[in-house]
């Protein structure tokens, strides 16, 4: 089904769009659910919850690109999820990796005076991204966004791990330095 048939049906207030989103997202949503949380049942749990928070925003939200929306909120519902069971002592999965590998590049600092700040710093990350080759910004995305190994990122892209390693510490460095020279503090 396709997607705008599948957000009418949103709007409709048609239950049928639940297992429509399923059928045609499931997939996409638990492996991302699963490579923040590394826990199946964790990772079943936010995507049945992506599907409720998706009958819930739809009205008033009309998403352009169906896929984008519901990862957002997959990925969303996934960190809580993450900061609820780390509180707990519990975790897993590939996000503290990931955030150990960004946290050179970008400090988590969350003051109010710093909001219009963060701001220029996504659309400078997003300016950074479009000048990145297909390939690299497929790389770069799929390990900070979407949490995914570096052996699953090796196996989809037909490269070695030490390969995908390398390539992600010079972005790494690449954005490092491109933030830098835009007068960005890290």
């Amino acid at each position: 089904m396709e997607d705008y048939a599948i957000v009418r049906l949103y709007w409709e207030r048609d239950e049928q769009a639940i297992p429509a989103t399923a059928e045609k997202y499931g997939g996409y949503c638990m492996a991302i659910a699963r490579n923040i949380l590394g826990s199946r049942e964790d990772a079943e749990e936010c995507v049945n919850d992506t599907w409720w928070k998706a009958w819930c925003s739809m009205p008033p939200h009309k998403p352009d690109i169906l896929a984008t929306f519901l990862g957002k909120i997959t990925r969303n519902l996934s960190f809580n999820r993450y900061k609820h069971n780390t509180a707990e002592k519990r975790g897993g999965g590939e996000l503290p990796a990931v955030l150990d590998e960004l946290s050179e590049v970008v400090s988590g600092r969350n003051t109010l005076e710093q909001e219009a700040e963060l701001r220029q710093l996504l659309c400078a990350i997003d300016s950074f991204l479009e000048g990145l080759s297909p390939e690299k910004r497929s790389i770069f995305l799929c390990r900070y966004w979407y949490a995914d190994s570096v052996s699953d990122i090796a196996a989809r892209h037909g490269m070695r791990e030490g390969a995908v390693s390398m390539r992600l510490n010079r972005l790494r460095r690449k954005l490092k330095d491109y933030l830098l020279e835009r007068g960005f503090e890290l």
